[in-house]
């Protein structure tokens, strides 16, 4: 086991995306962020909070991807959570999905599945909190808070303080 990011620089990270989210946006009067859940929810509403504090809250809403993952068959059932979007939908916004680890990129192909279904947004853009490589798909995340190099056999676990009781971020060994 070892601790690549502790409280702070998780703190430090996501200041650092809410600002490149406004800068690439020139501000974020046409922002929406979507977050997938469970720990990409609740990293979409710190961003949302730290973007408050730099020029105005957008709107935040929780994007399931569940029933539109490739590896369903291969996994036992889990509950449906929910997909609330913020008023005003996403029709012709620039979206950021937010997750926690990008990895195969599969998790993002089905957020653009489920994102395609309930509109059109304008653009689509992807911040991370890390990104530990090996891509099977041709996605690329816009916004990284920590690109970690891992082997393809080692675990990367996201502690969040909402539902962990801490923050941190951890590069587990092989199961």
């Amino acid at each position: 086991m070892s601790i690549v990011l502790d409280a702070g620089d998780i703190n430090r990270a996501l200041k650092r995306i809410s600002h490149e989210i406004v800068e690439h946006n020139h501000g974020l009067a046409n922002v929406t962020l979507l977050g997938i859940p469970t720990r990409g929810a609740y990293l979409a509403a710190r961003i949302a909070k730290l973007l408050e504090e730099i020029e105005l809250t957008p709107p935040v809403g929780t994007l399931d991807i569940t029933l539109h993952r490739d590896d369903l068959r291969m996994r036992p059932p889990r509950a449906l959570l929910p997909t609330l979007l913020p008023p005003g939908g996403v029709e012709g916004r620039d979206v950021v999905l937010v997750d926690d680890v990008l990895f195969s990129g599969r998790t993002i192909r089905a957020a653009l599945d489920a994102l395609g279904e309930i509109g059109r947004p304008r653009t689509v853009q992807l911040a991370v909190l890390v990104d530990r490589g090996h891509r099977e798909l041709p996605i690329r995340a816009d916004y990284v808070g920590k690109n970690i190099p891992t082997s393809a056999l080692e675990n990367v676990k996201v502690s969040l303080l909402e539902i962990d009781s801490e923050d941190g971020v951890e590069i587990l060994g092989a199961k």
